[in-house]
């Protein structure tokens, strides 16, 4: 069933990690694995073990409550200061850092995207024009993925993770759209829900944990529980069918 009077979108938005796929148990693999192979390497972890890096990644959070969302950075820097603390020189600290960092994302990038996320954007990207805003630190250019896109922005590394409304507005600038012209697909109700319904924008937001939307739903949040309703409910909105 579409809506008796369509609505005109051009330009679509996607969150990445838990959107186009399960991002815990990547994190999960990576943050073990990129830890114990630099313990491989230095014998470090029964000094500082992973909570103890964990607790300064967060405690450098609110010291520097601008980079909050910059995780890299974050990272990357609680790594050295703690190397430093385990008796490393400040070249050998930002050696090692900068290689744990290097390990890190090489795992947090070797995930599956859900099975029908290649084709849905497929077919959604010959019909509107494709952006991605994450707060996450995944790049998207060493994925597959990444040709449907016509850009990512890493909301965290711009100083402006969501809700924050600048990646939205720059996504729009980018796409040529308006917010009456876009929607926004992402499993945060806080972070990609209220922040684009916010802005005037539609907004498909999959409930990924089944913790179901507050009533009354705002206008324009469409609630799905995967990504692959995401076509029918274009369908429902614009009038036109896409089969994925």
């Amino acid at each position: 069933m579409t809506l008796a009077t369509p609505i005109r979108l051009t330009a679509l938005t996607f969150d990445l990690d838990d959107t186009l796929w399960a991002n815990r148990p990547v994190m999960e693999r990576a943050e073990e694995e990129h830890y114990a192979w630099l313990d491989g390497e230095i014998g470090h972890a029964a000094s500082f073990p992973l909570e103890e890096y964990t607790r300064r990644r967060m405690a450098l959070g609110l010291e520097y409550p601008l980079r909050r969302g910059d995780f890299t950075w974050l990272r990357h820097e609680a790594m050295r200061i703690m190397l430093r603390d385990f008796g490393h020189d400040d070249d050998k600290a930002a050696h090692w850092s900068q290689a744990a960092i290097e390990r890190f994302l090489m795992l947090r990038h070797e995930l599956t995207p859900f099975p029908e996320a290649n084709s849905i954007l497929e077919e959604l990207a010959g019909h509107f024009r494709l952006g991605a805003i994450t707060n996450g630190n995944v790049d998207l250019a060493r994925l597959a993925l990444d040709h449907h896109f016509e850009f990512s922005i890493a909301a965290g590394e711009w100083l402006a993770p969501k809700p924050d409304a600048r990646p939205f507005l720059a996504a729009m600038a980018r796409l040529g759209s308006t917010p009456s012209t876009t929607l926004h697909v992402g499993d945060s109700w806080k972070e990609d829900a209220l922040p684009a319904v916010r802005l005037g924008m539609q907004t498909a937001w999959i409930d990924v944990n089944g913790i179901g939307a507050p009533h009354p739903l705002p206008a324009g949040v469409h609630v799905l529980s995967h990504v692959r309703e995401l076509p029918a409910l274009l369908t429902r909105l614009t009038g036109h069918t896409f089969s994925s």
